[in-house]
């Protein structure tokens, strides 16, 4: 050690004492007058060495309470922040009435709210409804309804407007989408607060019909059935959902290019901590994919990118077939070998992009149903040839076409019919190879969504239809396989019958309770998928590309896309820091 050195920190160390000395001396003078006191025999080089002791030893007090208080600190959601979003379309009717687009209904799902609404866990939950109670033999069902519940406008919902609303639903001339849903429906205000609604007979899934937004009666009743779509409230509401649309852009056609919406204050479950949502509309999903590679929007459903969440969807793909249109498919071994050909998991994988699950059976899954088991098998054609071999079935290899002599009927080609979607074309293209890889000869004819609608589906003009299935959340099956539902405009597009399944489909729809609902369900799965009546494909996802900042979303299975914001109250790009028992009381 440095002799000098050493004398020379003692000597600091006899002046700090000094100085010390002298403000103990002073202790009735100011506290700046006993601080110069303090530093009056230092030296210029001691003051300096002073002065940065004493903000090292501040400085490590701070941090370490700062460090103290993070650790004893809970992250909490905080107010604040602009979310903005792109869809493809343009809206027409913010309205729950007469929303028809997925950009009507989305803005709908915003701007209004239902005496039910859906929660992030699939869930129905109350919102503008405080309780319900249902009648023991499941017809009538009485909601009593929030005292505190208001509009956007700052006036109360009152049962007069949930009247209103459904009345207007039921009306003919009005044309809503939502009139089958509600038809036959008595409803009626027992007082300002309480609804009942009495239902023919029991319908099981009718409490998700009460998600349908609420109109404010005082808004509405004055406009005619013919001015319904032309009001000024089709595209600036006035609700009682989360959000309240503040301002809407359009070009010079009139259509609209954005919305802007704020946090509703007064929304019956919490205002939002979004201050805000902008919604942006693109004419196509390649303009929509650009707008989210440059920025100019932070999220957007149907994206496949990396950062995408997924849940899903409440639907299911297949090759449904046409026993009236051609015999061949009346015979149970030929379905089965058509299914088990086609190599599902390369079109949920590769065709699909992993952005599928692969399915045997009617029931989309994300539900309490079992699916039933995809076949594991390292040949699928060798299978399903194996099936019609069984069955009396000889293969012509010059001719390319399966005969039964026994039944005199023969497989010798097949006509896959479908939409001119991206999907559905490279969906059709993979089923066809797997099909002419066991020896029969497929064609693919594409139609325009409204003309394959309106000519093939409707008059059951097809032998071979690759068609998706929108099944409810409720997942009521009863219009899709119903003996009853086999002609337009019934869904029952494979012509299916089966009566230990209409009673089960039956039984689905009237049963109160869940669980003997779920149990009808399985083996409304387990029949349907063992007869074979499509060949059951895919059930796609869901997907949502999100800013990776937006915290709180909750997605439940997607029946249409709107129910993505089920939870968007909760959503929240912004925390605070906060002691536990402020973040309790938060709570």
């Amino acid at each position: 050690m440095n002799p000098d050195a050493t004398d020379a920190s003692a000597e600091v160390k006899t002046r700090i004492a000094r100085a010390w000395d002298a403000l103990s001396a002073t202790r009735g003078a100011r506290f700046s007058d006993a601080f110069s006191a303090l530093l009056s025999p230092l030296s210029r080089g001691d003051r300096v060495i002073f002065y940065a002791l004493a903000s090292v030893l501040g400085l490590a007090s701070v941090l370490g309470l700062y460090a103290l208080e993070r650790s004893l600190l809970v992250t909490v959601p905080a107010y604040g922040g602009t979310l903005v979003e792109g869809e493809v379309g343009s809206p027409r009717f913010i309205n729950p009435l007469l929303a028809i687009t997925d950009a009507d209904r989305d803005l709908t799902a915003l701007a209004y709210a239902g005496l039910m609404g859906l929660s992030g866990d699939g869930s129905l939950v109350p919102v503008l409804a405080e309780s319900y109670t249902v009648s023991p033999d499941g017809k009538s069902y009485t909601f009593a309804l929030r005292p505190d519940a208001k509009f956007s406008d700052g006036t109360s919902v009152t049962a007069a407007d949930v009247v209103f609303t459904v009345q207007k639903a039921q009306d003919p001339a009005l044309k809503s989408p939502a009139y089958a849903d509600w038809s036959g429906v008595d409803v009626e205000a027992l007082d300002a607060h309480t609804v009942r609604f009495t239902l023919a007979k029991a319908y099981a899934p009718f409490l998700s019909l009460t998600t349908l937004g609420i109109l404010p009666a005082h808004l509405w009743q004055s406009v005619s059935d013919e001015q319904f779509p032309f009001s000024t409230y089709e595209t600036h509401p006035v609700g009682a959902g989360p959000f309240a649309v503040r301002s809407v852009s359009q070009n010079s056609a009139g259509l609209i290019q954005s919305v802007s919406l704020e946090a509703n204050s007064r929304y019956p479950l919490g205002a939002p901590y979004l201050s805000g949502m902008r919604l942006v509309f693109y004419a196509s999903s390649d303009d929509l994919a650009r707008a989210y590679g440059n920025g100019a929007i932070q999220s957007a459903y149907g994206l496949a990118v990396p950062s995408a969440v997924t849940a899903p969807y409440s639907r299911v793909f297949g090759v449904f077939f046409n026993p009236d249109e051609n015999r061949v498919y009346a015979r149970a071994e030929v379905r089965k070998a058509l299914s088990l050909a086609i190599d599902r998991d390369h079109i949920a994988n590769d065709v699909l992009g992993g952005y599928a699950s692969s399915i045997m059976g009617p029931v989309p899954p994300g539900g309490s149903v079992r699916q039933a088991p995809v076949p594991a098998t390292d040949n699928p054609i060798r299978d399903a040839a194996a099936v019609l071999t069984n069955a009396g079935w000889t293969y012509d290899g010059a001719a390319r076409v399966w005969q039964n002599k026994a039944t005199k009927q023969s497989l010798d080609a097949i006509t896959i019919r479908t939409s001119n979607v991206p999907e559905l074309k490279s969906v059709a293209s993979a089923v066809k190879d797997d099909w002419q890889k066991l020896g029969i000869p497929v064609t693919i004819e594409l139609y325009e969504p409204g003309d394959l609608s309106q000519n093939v589906i409707r008059p059951r003009k097809y032998e071979a239809l690759l068609y998706g299935m929108v099944i409810g959340r409720d997942q009521d099956l009863y219009a899709f396989w119903d003996s009853q539902e086999r002609n337009d405009p019934g869904l029952n597009i494979a012509l299916y019958t089966n009566k230990n399944v209409d009673s089960l489909l039956t039984d689905a729809r009237e049963n109160a309770d869940p669980h003997a609902r779920a149990s009808d369900l399985q083996q409304i799965e387990d029949t349907v998928a063992g007869e074979y009546p499509a060949a059951f494909l895919y059930a796609p996802d869901f997907t949502y590309a999100l800013p990776k900042a937006l915290r709180g979303v909750a997605l439940p299975q997607i029946t249409t896309p709107s129910d993505r914001f089920a939870s968007v109250a909760s959503w929240y790009l912004r925390t605070d820091a906060v002691w536990p028992f402020l973040a309790k009381s938060k709570e």
